[in-house]
């Protein structure tokens, strides 16, 4: 057993154990291999500490498989992707994401690489693919449904995805590893090689569920993590939320009540309406169809649908809807469960959507949520607030949020690093020992986030070259002079093109006087004709007149014919210019080192977010098996658990 020391952590469970005295705690979460067997250190606190509180380590495994966002779907298959900017926009995967020592899900999208000085267009114009790579999210990989309607994560058997999840942690450990140096990369090796076995003897039956398989896992990865076996029952939301008439009358299912009694359902609907406003991907739910309440069905061999309830029937939302019919307004939860189970038998599961289902199991459960895990959690807060005001008061267990500093509590660890390339610049070298990468994570980060301030200011080529000249040196000094040196004869020849320019404005302007001249003249002869020569008897001196007037005439076309002909020679000097082959040589090679300068900030961008942004939600939520690969003496794990901040964040 773990020594523990964190005032942090005894605080938080103490006052715990006065507002939710004999609640369980609750780990949900979708998959088994990233954060959630992280919690087993605060677990083994409480048992250090004196408490015996029940922990229940539960697979959420009535959500949608993560869903490819674009591109061909393929019926019952799976695939793992990386989450970037351009072809899996929008990705998201909960049920398999895998994170490398270092990784995150930090993705750099267009946004940001603009706001930091990036010419997007002119780099995918040269490189039509770069961005894909560019913003990708560094050492993260999620498994996705190529389904064209992604199935329910209980619903899917191993053997559809199970050689795809292999592959991608097989990817996750080996690129782990392969930051690890010196004489402790050899036990990490064996301790990898140990997790993959578990992975492998577990998966034999193929014919289980996702979901079973996972159960399976929880207690081998949450010991693999601590080093020591911890005391937790396995379960999954679809046992947790089973709807038929024997668990109808749970705790669990008393926020439910309020949205199926006809006399609060308006209400408590308005109240789920108002919580929501300002989200982002959460709708109201007229949005869902006539009569929706924000809770979903689950029937066996029928799928998930939004429930709609109406005076006489109901309508489950599944992708063939499904009916229900009864012979007045519903008044109470145990009404629907035994019509439901009457239709449908007593298997069918009963989950409520993102904002409500932390209402439901808060009833019973003490939820453990990481530093920023669940973003659905202020809206939920709202909701009971606003059911409170409205005399509905429902007494909701708090949440214990639980914020590590893991790569300050390397420091213990006598382990040496092989830095991931996008991490060597800002640290300045390719190996160092773990207490050297704990005592700079930090200041090293804040340097990256300055760097990307730099490379957003730097917006003329000249600049951004001359920096890295100044800052990297190297052949950057050679480049810097040479573009200077090319921009110095293009300067030149721009002083020549002005010059034309200048006296082709000059060549406009007259032509514009003598048009005007032109017109001048003409009047003044044909007037004159007009008046002394047509039907009439002129004299010598009318004819002289004429005459005069007429050379008039003549002299300021031939002015004019003069200046076409300087403005055509002027063309013929400007496109000599422009098309001369040193010329042109002279902007190609210019564009050529203008893009290497660009490709080098884009390089420099995306090293410097994945150092400072990406090591820093790394560090509130890493994947839990990291550990005893780099520290396989369980310190860092008990530092981490040791120097953890917990508190309790009410729900009502």
């Amino acid at each position: 057993m773990m020594v523990v020391s964190s005032p942090s952590v005894e605080k938080a469970l103490r006052e715990l154990q006065e507002l939710a005295p004999n609640a369980p705690l609750l780990a949900l979460g979708q998959t088994v291999f990233w954060d959630e067997p992280m919690k087993a250190g605060i677990v083994a606190a409480g048992r250090r500490l004196g408490f015996d509180r029940r922990f229940v380590a539960g697979v959420h495994d009535t959500d949608y498989f993560a869903k490819l966002p674009s591109g061909k779907h393929q019926a019952g298959k799976f695939k793992a992707l990386p989450h970037n900017d351009t072809t899996t926009r929008g990705l998201w995967s909960a049920a398999a994401e895998f994170s490398t020592l270092f990784g995150s899900e930090t993705v750099m999208t267009k946004d940001m690489l603009l706001a930091g000085g990036v010419r997007i267009d002119r780099l995918s114009k040269a490189r039509p693919k770069i961005l894909d790579e560019a913003t990708e999210a560094w050492g993260w990989k999620g498994i996705v449904s190529l389904d064209e309607h992604a199935p329910i994560t209980k619903d899917v058997q191993l053997r559809q995805l199970f050689g795809e999840l292999q592959s991608t942690f097989d990817w996750a450990l080996d690129t782990s590893l392969d930051a690890l140096a010196g004489e402790g990369r050899k036990k990490a090796v064996e301790l990898a090689d140990e997790l993959r076995q578990h992975v492998c003897d577990l998966s034999e039956d193929r014919s289980q569920t996702v979901s079973d398989y996972y159960k399976k896992l929880l207690p081998v990865f949450y010991e693999f993590c601590t080093g020591s076996p911890v005391d937790l029952e396995a379960t999954a939301t679809s046992e947790l939320l089973k709807f038929n008439t024997s668990t109808c009358r749970s705790c669990r299912f008393e926020l439910l009540d309020l949205y199926m009694n006809q006399a609060t359902r308006a209400v408590a609907c308005s109240a789920y309406n108002q919580a929501i406003q300002g989200s982002s991907g959460l709708y109201e739910l007229s949005r869902f169809g006539t009569g929706a309440i924000p809770f979903d069905l689950i029937i066996p061999g029928k799928g998930r649908g939004t429930i709609r309830l109406g005076t006489r029937g109901a309508v489950i939302m599944t992708a063939t809807p499904q009916f229900l019919s009864f012979k007045k307004p519903l008044a109470s939860v145990e009404e629907f469960a035994a019509i439901v189970e009457a239709k449908f038998g007593p298997e069918c599961i009963l989950v409520g959507k993102a904002v409500t289902l932390i209402g439901m199991l808060a009833r019973e459960f003490v939820f453990v949520f990481h530093e920023g895990a669940s973003s659905y959690v202020k809206h939920s807060r709202k909701l009971h607030q606003l059911l409170a005001d409205r005399g509905f008061a429902l007494a909701m267990n708090p949440i214990l949020r639980v914020k590590y500093d893991i790569w300050g509590a390397l420091k213990v660890s006598c382990s040496w690093l092989r830095l991931p390339e996008p991490l060597q610049k800002g640290f300045g070298t390719e190996e160092l020992c773990a207490p050297s990468f704990s005592a700079r994570w930090k200041e090293v980060g804040a340097e990256q986030e300055q760097l990307l301030g730099k490379l957003a200011s730097l917006r003329r080529p000249i600049e951004l070259i001359q920096y890295l000249d100044t800052a990297l040196g190297g052949s950057w000094k050679r480049l810097a002079d040479e573009y200077e040196g090319l921009h110095e004869r293009l300067g030149k020849l721009q002083q020549a093109l002005d010059q034309i320019r200048h006296e082709r404005f000059a060549i406009y302007a007259q032509m514009r006087s003598l048009r005007r001249s032109r017109e001048v003249a003409e009047r003044a002869k044909g007037e004159h004709f007009r008046s002394t020569i047509f039907e009439k008897e002129p004299t010598e001196a009318d004819l002289s007149e004429r005459l005069r007037l007429t050379h008039a005439v003549e002299d300021i076309v031939h002015q004019g014919t003069e200046l076409r002909a300087r403005m055509v020679e002027l063309r013929h000097r400007q496109n000599a210019l422009i098309l001369d082959d040193e010329v042109r040589r002279i902007h190609v090679r210019r564009r050529s080192i203008e893009l290497e300068a660009e490709l080098k900030r884009l390089r420099l961008f995306r090293n410097a977010v994945i150092t400072s942004k990406g090591l820093a939600k790394a560090n509130l939520r890493p994947s839990a098996w990291w550990f005893p690969l780099v520290c396989p003496d369980g310190l860092w794990f008990r530092e981490t658990i040791d120097t953890a901040e917990c508190y309790l964040e009410p729900l009502n």
